[in-house]
């Protein structure tokens, strides 16, 4: 986490990551106009954030956009601030949460300490999925055109289709939010899950787009925490405890 601590140390670091606060996926030269400094200013300042995980970026044509990523954040939260005051400063950490952006992409990115194959169980394991996932039971038969679903108090609170699924690296599926009328209407979407080995680790991206523009931020908000409850099972065999991580986890019936 120096990386991460050491790039927000900056204020014209942390004035690069409120602009993709403010509208994500952004190109260098719509990030230099922003800032009063020159073009190779902002790239040394991006690579810093990029090396840190705190900025994700992706091609789109000629173009490389920028997108923020909060997964290191809300690691740094679950690791100190959550344990003593998580009602009052959750809010803070969460910086994706409340986004108004007219690209309705949303990148998330973390690297842990597995195996590509380990990783790739984590996602599809209805057990180990349950202690991440908010305590939901996610079950599939994870073959492609196959249904999935996620259970939480005997409800169903998502589902959707697996469009391609491709062990042990990329997994791609549509998605639609059941646990509330506001999520309902806002239809269906699409998660891709890529993981990538690096060393001893892998590096997992979660995309999800797909999504309406202005679309409700519950669809996407959670995301942080899901993928920082994945990397501490994993890494530590610990669950996150913070209220929102055991949503569902108590369900005194889970599905099969």
């Amino acid at each position: 986490m120096d990386k991460v601590f050491r790039a927000l140390a900056d204020p014209t670091r942390r004035s690069l990551l409120d602009e993709l606060f403010r509208e994500d996926g952004q190109s260098l030269s719509a990030l230099q106009e922003r800032l009063p400094m020159t073009r190779f200013g902002v790239m040394k300042h991006l690579k810093l954030l990029e090396e840190a995980g705190l900025v994700v970026t992706r091609r789109r044509g000629r173009e490389k956009l920028h997108f923020l990523n909060p997964v290191p954040i809300r690691l740094v939260h679950d690791r100190w601030v959550s344990k003593y005051a998580e009602p009052f400063a959750a809010t803070l950490s969460d910086l994706k949460r409340r986004l108004e952006d007219r690209t309705m992409e949303k990148i998330f990115e973390v690297y842990i300490k597995t195996t590509p194959e380990r990783l790739w169980q984590a996602i599809t394991d209805a057990e180990m999925r349950r202690k991440y996932t908010f305590g939901a039971v996610v079950t599939s038969e994870w073959t492609a055109g196959s249904h999935y679903e996620g259970v939480g108090h005997g409800a169903l609170i998502f589902d959707g289709e697996n469009l391609e699924v491709d062990p042990p690296r990329r997994l791609v599926q549509s998605f639609r939010a059941l646990w509330g009328e506001d999520v309902k209407n806002e239809g269906t979407s699409r998660v891709t899950w890529e993981i990538e080995p690096i060393g001893d680790s892998c590096r997992l991206t979660v995309t999800h787009d797909q999504l309406r523009e202005g679309a409700n931020a519950q669809l996407y908000g959670g995301w942080p925490m899901v993928l920082s409850g994945l990397k501490t099972l994993l890494e530590t065999g610990e669950l996150l405890t913070t209220p929102a991580s055991l949503r569902w986890l108590d369900d005194p019936h889970p599905a099969p």
